[in-house]
């Protein structure tokens, strides 16, 4: 593993799962409130949940800029939260999509197609001398595999931010 993956257990990062309901400037108002106290967002995803009416947005905060409590609390004011929930890294399912342009001369293609093929990533385009590729895993193997590209020269990255919701129990339910 990478060593430096901002999104594990020892870390300041912690990740909330809040639910809000589907309506123009949410997420602006989300986003302001984090402006205004000078909270510190380290990654921001959201889309809508199955319930057309609903959108999750999964954050990832920097706890060095304010505390858990405090974030939670001033997210509530907000009028269209409905639940706010933190995940417990260890009880979470993570995932993170990462697309890379990296140089790659006709020597070094073998090379990079291996390594996309073992972490189970794409190759979505083809130049004369680079690749964009992509991959999507738990936020720690995306780290590894981006380190791994690094050495053939990164073009550009992008990366969607963290999206998570709880582990489901293995335990049968009564």
């Amino acid at each position: 593993m990478s060593g430096n993956n901002p999104y594990g257990q020892d870390s300041q990062h912690h990740v909330l799962s809040v639910l809000v309901k589907n309506r123009p400037g949410v997420l602006a108002r989300v986003s302001a409130l984090f402006a205004r106290r000078g909270y510190n967002i380290f990654s921001l995803a959201v889309a809508p949940t199955d319930h057309p009416e609903y959108s999750r947005i999964t954050i990832v905060v920097d706890l060095a800029s304010a505390p858990l409590e405090q974030i939670v609390k001033q997210l509530f004011k907000l009028i269209d939260v409905v639940r706010i929930g933190e995940l417990d890294p260890k009880l979470a399912v993570k995932r993170e999509l990462v697309v890379v342009t990296v140089k790659a001369e006709a020597e070094e293609r073998g090379q990079i197609a291996e390594l996309v093929r073992i972490f189970d990533g794409k190759i979505l385009s083809v130049g004369s001398d680079k690749l964009t590729v992509s991959m999507d895993d738990e936020p720690d193997k995306v780290d590894d595999f981006v380190n791994l590209l690094s050495k053939y020269g990164i073009v550009e990255t992008q990366r969607s931010g963290m999206v998570a919701l709880p582990r489901l129990s293995t335990s049968p339910t009564n």
